[in-house]
């Protein structure tokens, strides 16, 4: 569950929702989630509204499409992308609406629901994954005329139509040797001819800033950067300067990212490191919440890296539903995680006492795990912590769990592990065709009536 932006394309219309921990907010500009927009504060008078289409005797309003429009025009102005004309840019997003509350409705209807704590773990990993403060994020998102509870709102409907894609497409997904061969002849014979996409491994220091920050620290903390980021092009041992300075989770592991496609880096760091070399230092950088030196540490086209980063972690799952809504669960395993932490209970005693997972036997054990093999939100979680640290409680489809990180390593694969990270690739892929397939014959049942969309 790695899909990232949000409404990048006019293909996006019949795509797979985007994951709401993919929201990326650009620097100059915030982007949230497509929604039902409230009226940005540098737009002019607005028309008096009207419907513009109903879709099962839901209205969508003139208003509505227009805001939705210009936030998408925006988004692919900054993009680079060039931009159809205003009448097939409307109807475009017209249709993704259509889209969007069918599939909302189908939820409704399922009885598919999402509680506030996934909207508050969804609301972090956004603000986490932009390396910014949450009130540094909604101080963006309010420029460009977004509130937090119109992006929240968004959130929730993004989650809702994970679980319903979840729920009607992932069961269903079957992948077979012939199509893990398949996939990997087409693999190498893209390694021969025309590039595979970049992968990087990037080493990352990050020396933080408070919000609100005295001019004064402000300038202290940029003067560490920089003396951190002279060590480091003088060839000093960058593992060692990131476990002195970095305030990034990823200091104890000398600040290695590890090797992973471009695209799940921040924007940020791929534009400050686009043309250095294997080796290259750049920064610092800034950005909401400090300034960062980064290293190329490799560089090569996926398919063709030997070494991945993997993960030992253990969990505790509680299983969620009408005898225990994710609230409750997750304010039990907040109180697993209090005793574990202070020393009065190990995970393992915990896991094997309350986890209703197939691994509580084992006190949770989960083994070594390769990037791509849990769920989106547990693979997030995981990512942000240090080994032996403990994660607040994570909601997934599978319920709420407690997750400890028992240690990293860089290894290469075998050619088992190799065959189980393409079966993942290719279960991604089927999933995205097969939801799409879903989509449009949910949208062929609908009843829908356009009124003069497109004045």
């Amino acid at each position: 569950m790695h899909p990232r932006v949000i409404t990048a394309c006019l293909a996006a219309a019949l795509a797979v929702p985007a994951i709401a921990q993919g929201v990326r907010i650009p620097q100059a500009q915030a982007v949230a989630p497509a929604a039902p927009a409230a009226r940005s504060p540098a737009a002019g008078p607005q028309a008096a509204d009207y419907i513009v289409a109903v879709v099962n005797s839901e209205p969508i309003t003139r208003n509505e499409l227009t805001n939705r429009t210009e936030r998408l025009r925006r988004q692919l102005a900054a993009d680079g992308a060039s931009l159809p004309s205003a009448d097939v840019l409307e109807r475009e997003v017209l249709e993704r609406l259509v889209l969007e509350r069918v599939q909302l409705q189908f939820a409704r209807e399922a009885g598919v629901t999402v509680d506030d704590l996934a909207v508050a773990q969804a609301e972090d990993g956004v603000a986490r994954q932009n390396s910014v403060s949450k009130e540094a994020m909604y101080r963006q998102l309010a420029a460009d005329g977004i509130s937090p509870a119109q992006f929240r709102r968004e959130l929730r409907n993004q989650l809702v139509l994970q679980r319903l894609r979840e729920r009607e497409v992932t069961a269903g997904v079957k992948v077979t040797e012939f199509d893990i061969d398949q996939y990997l002849r087409e693999q190498q014979q893209q390694r021969g001819g025309a590039a595979a996409p970049l992968e990087l491994n990037l080493g990352h220091v990050l020396v933080s800033v408070p919000e609100d920050a005295s001019a004064a620290v402000l300038a202290e903390r940029e003067a560490r950067a920089r003396r951190v980021a002279e060590r480091a092009r003088a060839g000093e041992d960058f593992s060692a300067l990131a476990r002195e300075f970095s305030d990034a989770p990823e200091a104890a592991q000398g600040g290695r990212m590890g090797l992973r496609p471009a695209d799940r880096y921040p924007e940020l760091f791929l534009q400050s490191v686009a043309t250095l070399p294997v080796g290259g230092v750049a920064g610092p950088v800034r950005s909401g919440a400090g300034f960062h030196i980064l290293k190329v540490l490799e560089k090569t086209q996926a398919g063709s890296a030997a070494t991945v980063v993997q993960s030992h972690a253990r969990h505790i799952l509680l299983r969620t539903g009408p005898q225990l809504s994710e609230a409750a669960a997750a304010a039990q395993l907040a109180d697993y995680r209090k005793r574990i932490v202070s020393g009065l209970a190990s995970f393992e005693s915990l896991a094997r006492e309350h986890s209703q997972d197939g691994s509580a036997q084992q006190g949770g054990d989960l083994g070594w795990s390769t990037p791509g093999r849990y769920v989106p939100e547990f693979e997030a979680a995981l990512e942000g912590l240090r080994p032996g640290e403990v994660s607040q409680p994570v909601v997934s489809r599978f319920g709420v769990h407690l997750i400890e990180l028992i240690e990293r390593r860089e290894a290469k694969l075998t050619p088992r592990e190799q065959r189980e990270v393409a079966r993942e690739a290719v279960r991604q892929k089927k999933m995205e065709e097969a939801y799409a397939t879903w989509v449009r014959e949910q949208r062929a049942r609908a009843y829908v009536e356009y009124r003069d969309a497109v004045q």
